[in-house]
C-alpha cells in the first residue's frame, strides 16, 4: 500500500514567538492536486517550507511520502516564488535545468548522459527546447519560469511543490501552466500556492485555505468560510461574476 503523499498532524510554527501556523492537520493522497489559497502573510509559504524540511515545526508531525521531509527531499520538486537568480550569470537554459540533476549526480563529477537526456526532456515538456542554449538573462519572465519548472522536473519528482508560480506572469502563461500541471498530475502529486481562485476551482482536486489555521476540502470545493478566511470580505462580492465554485458544506480540520 502506498504511503500518503503528505501527512500533517497538529502542526504549529512560530517566528520569534509570533504564531504563524497553529494546529494544522490534513492528509493528502498520492496523485492528488492540491491548491492552497490564503491572504499574504497567512502562512502559505511557511507551510511549504515546513513540508520541504527547510523549517522545523515547533510541534506536530510531518511525513512526506511516508518519510520525514528531509529524508524525502530527493523525491520532491520545488519551484519557489522568488528564485533570487543573478540574470547576468553566464549560464544557459540547459545549464539551469541540469542543476536539477545534482541530487542524482555525484557533486564535482560531470553530468551523465542520463542527466543530460532528462534535462533535455524536461525543457521539451515545458516548451523551451529551442531555447536550450539561450542565456537565462535573455529570456522573458514567463520563459524563465518555464526553465525553473523544468529544473524541478529534471529530478523526476514524485511530488511537486510550486509557490505562486504565475506571480508577475501574463495570463496566457498562467493558462498554459495549469494545463501542463494537470497533465503532470497523471504521474506526480501537485501542491500549488496561488491567489487565483478561478484557476484553482477549475484545475485542482483538493483545496486548502491557510491563514494561521487551515480549512481543507478533499473535493476541491471553495467554501464561503475559505473566502472569508482568505479575503475578509463578503462571499457574494467575491464570488459574483468569477468562474469558481462556492459551496456551503465544508469540513474544518
Amino acid at each position: 500500500m502506498k504511503p500518503d503523499a503528505i501527512q500533517v498532524r497538529n502542526l504549529s510554527f512560530s517566528y520569534d514567538k509570533t504564531a504563524i501556523l497553529q494546529d494544522i492537520t490534513f492528509t493528502l493522497k498520492q496523485g492528488d492536486f492540491l491548491g492552497i489559497i490564503g491572504p499574504n502573510g497567512g502562512g502559505k509559504t511557511t507551510l511549504l517550507k515546513l513540508l520541504l524540511g527547510i523549517l522545523a515545526p515547533d510541534k506536530g508531525e510531518i511525513l512526506v511520502l511516508g518519510e520525514a521531509p528531509h529524508d524525502a527531499k530527493h523525491r520532491i520538486g520545488y519551484v519557489p516564488q522568488h528564485t533570487d537568480f543573478n540574470l547576468r550569470f553566464p549560464v544557459s537554459a540547459i545549464d539551469i535545468v541540469l542543476m536539477g540533476r545534482l541530487r542524482r549526480s555525484s557533486i564535482g563529477r560531470p553530468y551523465s548522459r542520463k542527466d543530460r537526456s532528462n534535462a533535455e526532456k524536461a525543457l521539451d515538456r515545458v516548451g523551451m527546447a529551442e531555447y536550450r542554449h539561450t542565456h537565462i538573462g535573455e529570456l522573458s519572465g514567463g520563459q524563465r519560469q518555464r526553465v525553473f519548472i523544468a529544473r524541478a522536473l529534471a529530478a523526476m519528482p514524485e511530488i511537486f511543490f510550486l509557490d505562486e508560480p504565475t506571480a508577475g506572469i501574463d495570463p496566457h502563461f498562467e493558462t498554459d501552466l495549469f494545463s501542463f500541471l494537470k497533465e503532470l498530475n497523471k504521474e506526480a502529486t501537485i501542491v500549488v500556492v496561488t491567489h487565483d481562485i478561478g484557476v484553482i476551482s477549475s484545475n485542482v482536486k483538493s483545496v486548502a485555505c491557510v491563514n494561521r489555521t487551515m480549512i481543507f476540502h478533499e473535493q476541491g470545493k471553495i467554501t464561503p468560510e475559505m473566502i472569508d478566511m482568505a479575503y475578509q470580505c463578503p462571499v457574494d462580492l467575491v464570488a459574483h461574476g468569477l468562474p469558481h465554485r462556492v459551496f456551503a458544506d465544508h469540513e474544518e480540520k
